[in-house]
């Protein structure tokens, strides 16, 4: 029987990505599939209706209706509470999860018996590249943080000569580089500035240098497995800092991008060091969303400090819909053929790359730092906050980003 592919309109404020574009839902259809697009679904992401019908895609007018005839319901943002209660035993939901975030969506899911997959679990290995939706992401967010910053500032990005003078170009420090990095540092080049930029990994020196930055180095070595990044240590931590401080003074525009899943993003800049930087330079601070890098950030809002501009912007992919929808969508499109053979519904779960997305499946939580935390909130709630000993519960650490 021919399986069903659900991608609802997103609900989340300020979501504006679609999970599916009409190119994705004609490949899909090509392969044998059955799509279903909740009316409405792609308005945000400049995708009219007519164009998924043209695909060959049918439009299902409520959400509720989508959701009960779909097999897989593919998403941007994870299942709110509503959703996760419109889901069934044996269906399978595909997007970003945020599960350390999302715990009561997960029990939720887990009860009912859903089959849910989180794509920024993927293993960063070669065949899974081409679903690798937290990178496809995060380069998007990379370029828009540089705009930010280059509008946000009180001066020219480049070097100009003028008949008054010459302009020297603006200096930028990027913290981090990680894709979100490289790709602030790629744009900021374009446009001209002088950049340099840091991160705890030594071998992301060479690809700092060879977009024409220059790389600072703590000289210590946090690389993890996976292209990943471990924690610093408190010794690390005050090297970083006298590092970092110096060079923050003397940018006119700082982009941070270190940025943690489910857990607290690090404290790179502090409001001691955005007090030292000149009046009319920018701070974007791209992990916003995980309290920030930046010690005076605010999630979603722009502050002004000692005449220092700091941009918390939330949900940064949203800003470019339309690439970001079809990026993301290819990202699915590519993790759905590990889910669908001949037409249906057949997810292969000895596959390496399946097995390290699935959050839930069978009534049970199969992600080991999920299933963690699910076990320390239910003792917090037993103990009143207190470990099983009486000590404050132990935090769980979840996998790191790349900075």
């Amino acid at each position: 029987m021919k399986a069903k592919v659900a991608a609802p309109r997103e609900v989340t404020p300020g979501e504006r990505r679609v999970a599916v574009v009409p190119a994705t839902a004609k490949k899909l259809v090509a392969l044998g599939v059955e799509v279903l697009v909740e009316a409405g679904a792609g308005a945000s992401s400049y995708f009219p209706d007519d164009e998924y019908t043209s695909a060959g895609a049918r439009l299902v007018a409520s959400p509720g209706e989508l959701f009960a005839e779909a097999d897989v319901v593919v998403k941007v943002q994870p299942p709110t509470l509503d959703e996760a209660e419109c889901l069934r035993a044996g269906q399978a939901v595909v997007g970003f999860m945020e599960p350390a975030l999302h715990l009561e969506q997960v029990v939720r899911m887990r009860d009912r018996g859903v089959s849910a997959f989180a794509l920024e679990l993927l293993p960063r290995i070669t065949r899974a590249q081409s679903m690798d939706a937290l990178t496809s992401q995060a380069s998007i967010a990379g370029y828009r943080a540089a705009l930010a910053a280059a509008s946000a500032l009180g001066r020219f990005f480049p070097m100009l000569t003028t008949p008054t003078g010459t302009i020297r170009p603006a200096k930028v420090l990027v913290l981090g580089a990680g894709v979100a990095g490289l790709q602030a540092i790629a744009t900021c080049r374009r446009l001209g500035a002088m950049v340099e930029a840091y991160d705890v990994r030594p071998a992301a020196s060479e690809q700092v240098e060879s977009l024409g930055a220059k790389f600072l180095s703590l000289g210590v070595d946090a690389s993890a497995a996976g292209g990943y990044a471990r924690p610093l240590t408190p010794e690390e931590r005050v090297l970083e800092a006298a590092l970092v401080s110096d060079h923050v003074a003397a940018a006119d525009a700082v982009i941070t991008t270190a940025a943690l899943p489910g857990r607290k993003a690090p404290v790179l800049v502090t409001a001691a060091m955005v007090e030292r930087m000149r009046p009319g330079s920018v701070v974007v601070d791209l992990a916003a969303e995980g309290g920030g890098n930046c010690e005076l950030t605010t999630p979603g809002e722009v502050i002004v400090h000692h005449d220092v501009v700091v941009l918390g912007p939330v949900n940064v992919p949203s800003e470019l819909p339309i690439n970001a929808s079809e990026t993301y969508a290819r990202n699915v499109l590519d993790f759905l053929g590990l889910l669908l053979a001949d037409g249906e519904l057949a997810p292969r779960w000895d596959d390496e790359v399946v097995a390290a997305t699935v959050l839930t499946r069978d009534g049970a939580v199969l992600h080991e730092p999920t299933r963690a935390l699910l076990e320390q909130s239910t003792t917090e709630r037993e103990t009143g906050g207190r470990g099983p000993s009486g000590t404050d519960a132990p935090t769980t650490t979840s996998r790191e980003a790349t900075p």
